[in-house]
């Protein structure tokens, strides 16, 4: 499967709205986990049903219900009907492919995002689909499989610490993203500093895999952007939106959330223009040794040229060429040859041709 654009066999033809998986089904079945707290209190909970965690819902505190696994139709389904969704939204929840994006609902906001990961020991990077949505006492995230990068805030909410525990639904949203603007910045890092590097052993090594390893890293970097450079254009649309579900005292870290996207964006486009740089130079500098042999071979092709002619005329089959009679004829051509050789060596020499 193609990573920049995945099969949409199954939704051809479908009428817009259908429900249908994008991608690959990465669970056996869904799982349910809600974080239920206040200032003073948190309960924290894993179902294998929907049914269950409506059991525990309580309107009166912060609920954050992540769900594991999009495969199940009909618990996407439910979920539409329980918090009023559109079937356009739920269309995009199942669409993993879905750009980044942001909707403003009548009784939600919806953020569809992509966490980013680099397996250990390789350097390609993954990418899997996160959908947000913040109502007026709830936070839901919907992801295609266990594992994320939400765990600091998880622990931030379980020791109380910071903000997240006493500033409501929406501050926890913004912690949720924040968090994964985070993870794209330690990923950007990474690839820069070894971006950066490349720079000594480009002018050291002439190695055809620093090719390979600098078109990897262009290929890496743009896929960050598909994931990165969509969350700026929504954050800004977010913040000029007037009847959303954050309070007006989050709206400033919205704003130093939407730095830190425009800092990692830019990031982004430099590293990718410093590896198209790379690839110049690599190019050039191959171009430039290629020069470099030309050019000695054809000094040397013009050392020889004088010398072989002169060859090939005491080489001729005729009976009568008066220096082969000269006692010391040998002699005085091997003269003739080195003469001539030494003056053409001389004369490059002063061109700053040798």
């Amino acid at each position: 499967m193609a990573r920049f654009l995945k099969d949409r066999s199954k939704a051809k033809g479908m009428v817009p709205g259908s429900l249908v998986l994008i991608g690959r089904q990465k669970m056996d079945k869904p799982i349910f986990q809600i974080m239920r707290f206040n200032k003073d209190e948190l309960l924290e909970e894993t179902f294998e049903t929907f049914a269950e965690i409506q059991q525990v819902y309580q309107p009166d505190r912060v609920n954050w219900i992540n769900v594991y696994g999009l495969h199940d139709l009909d618990m996407i389904k439910q979920l539409g009907v329980e918090y009023k969704f559109p079937s356009l939204l739920l269309e995009d929840i199942l669409n993993t492919d879905q750009s980044p994006k942001y909707e403003n609902g009548e009784s939600y906001d919806a953020f569809i995002m992509k966490i980013l990961h680099q397996e250990e020991g390789s350097k390609r990077i993954h990418a899997e689909q996160i959908t947000l949505v913040l109502g007026e006492n709830y936070v839901l995230t919907l992801q295609e499989r266990t594992g994320d990068v939400f765990d600091v805030v998880r622990e931030r909410i379980r020791k109380n610490k910071g903000r997240v525990r006493v500033s409501g639904n929406d501050y926890l949203a913004y912690a949720l993203m924040d968090a994964l603007v985070d993870n794209y910045s330690i990923l950007i890092e990474n690839i820069g500093r070894q971006v950066e590097d490349m720079e000594d052993r480009l002018f050291k090594n002439m190695d055809a895999k620093i090719v390979e390893e600098i078109y990897q890293f262009k290929t890496e970097l743009n896929y960050i952007r598909k994931a990165v450079r969509p969350m700026r254009e929504f954050i800004t649309n977010l913040l000029r939106t007037e009847d959303t579900f954050f309070q007006e005292k989050n709206i400033a870290f919205l704003k130093d959330l939407n730095d830190l996207i425009v800092q990692c964006t830019e990031a982004v486009e430099m590293y990718n223009s410093m590896t198209s740089d790379q690839l110049n130079i690599y190019n050039s500098n191959m171009s430039n040794k290629m020069n470099e042999v030309m050019k000695t071979l054809t000094i040397f092709a013009s050392i020889f040229i004088p010398l072989t002619f002169i060859a090939g005329i005491y080489g001729m089959n005729f009976e009568y060429i008066p220096e082969l009679k000269f006692k010391y004829g040998y002699l005085v051509f091997w003269i003739i040859i080195l003469i001539l050789a030494g003056g053409l060596l001389v004369y490059f020499k002063r061109k700053k041709w040798l």
